[in-house]
């Protein structure tokens, strides 16, 4: 039976050295988990969230799926949003997208990969609504980047519109929801300068981020 034994070998070696560092890591992970973070990103193996922002297991409230999309039908997104506002309590709600990201590919491409041609018909409506700009770049390289940094953009619109982020603001509690964008060639984030921390704020940042990206230097 193939069991994975290198990976039972990494998970104790980990475990042994964070004792080591710290002997109190796992005490303290039993109790009730009080992140101030959501992360909502990408599936892709390459972008690991904890590790590239510098946050410990605890730290970080973490949704992933294929090209970080939130739609209306998706139960899991839609439940881990809820639970990390009304219960977490989490303060800030970031969605993470990723140049190179294999779902925005594929709609560029017209690529047909199965099941999955579905969940992604969501980046078609948005590169076919912002068709004019992205062709009028002409360079492939850079309209495959500028698709998924609009993907990150109307995502967090998405995210604006659940019950419990507009509840929450109604009740002027302090939450904040950011569109962020990772380089995997480099490590490094950028922020794509749409921070939302209340409805009155939507469409002026949306505007705001979509003209930095079309014209930005």
């Amino acid at each position: 039976m193939k069991v994975l034994k290198h990976l039972f070998e990494n998970n104790r070696r980990w475990a042994a050295n964070r004792i080591k560092n710290d002997p109190d890591f796992f005490k303290r992970l039993v109790s009730q988990q009080s992140p101030e973070y959501l992360w909502i990103g990408c599936s892709d193996s390459r972008v690991p969230a904890n590790e590239i922002v510098g946050l410990h297991p605890g730290e970080l409230f973490v949704h992933r799926n294929v090209a970080n999309l939130v739609v209306d039908n998706d139960l899991n997104c839609q439940s881990v949003i809820h639970f990390a506002v009304e219960v977490l309590k989490v303060k800030h709600v970031i969605v993470c997208g990723h140049y190179g990201c294999g779902g925005v590919k594929a709609i560029l491409d017209n690529s047909h990969l199965g099941l999955v041609d579905d969940w992604l018909e969501t980046i078609k409506i948005i590169r076919d609504k912002n068709s004019v700009q992205l062709n009028s770049l002409k360079e492939p390289s850079i309209i495959f980047n500028k698709l998924c940094e609009l993907n990150v953009i109307e995502q967090v619109l998405n995210v604006c519109k659940i019950d419990v982020i507009k509840k929450s603001w109604k009740d002027r509690k302090s939450l904040s929801v950011h569109g962020w964008i990772y380089d995997i060639k480099d490590g490094l984030l950028q922020d794509l300068d749409v921070c939302i921390s209340n409805t009155d704020e939507v469409d002026e940042i949306k505007s705001k981020a979509l003209s930095k990206i079309f014209f930005k230097d």
